[in-house]
């Protein structure tokens, strides 16, 4: 038989995952329809677009060891130019500061 305290204490750990459950599938949501055409669904790059930008496979520790969170953030937010300034990767534009931080800890899950 559950008692009061114990039915709180479910409640409450609901009440506190959910957001979270709920923020991680909005990031698998954000990735699928804003980056996975380039960086494919596992991440990998292993895409026509992926293959075509050489892009790196973030399922990769040593690839994702090379760039921090906020350089992570601001690939999103203004995206990237290679070394002679041409735009290997245009901004995400419409995201809001949580939405991209949770996209940054959504790559950060892809790693083996």
């Amino acid at each position: 038989m559950r008692t009061p305290a114990c039915v709180s204490t479910i409640a409450l750990c609901l009440a506190v995952l959910a957001p979270s459950a709920a923020r991680a599938a909005d990031a698998a949501t954000l990735w699928q329809n804003k980056c996975s055409k380039c960086h494919g669904e596992n991440g990998r790059g292993d895409t026509k677009m992926g293959h075509k930008l050489y892009i790196n496979d973030l399922t990769d520790p040593t690839i994702q060891s090379k760039f921090t969170d906020q350089e992570a953030t601001n690939s999103i937010k203004v995206g990237l130019k290679d070394a002679k300034g041409k735009t290997i990767m245009k901004a995400v534009e419409g995201l809001s500061d949580e939405e991209i931080k949770s996209l940054v800890a959504y790559v950060r899950s892809l790693k083996k």
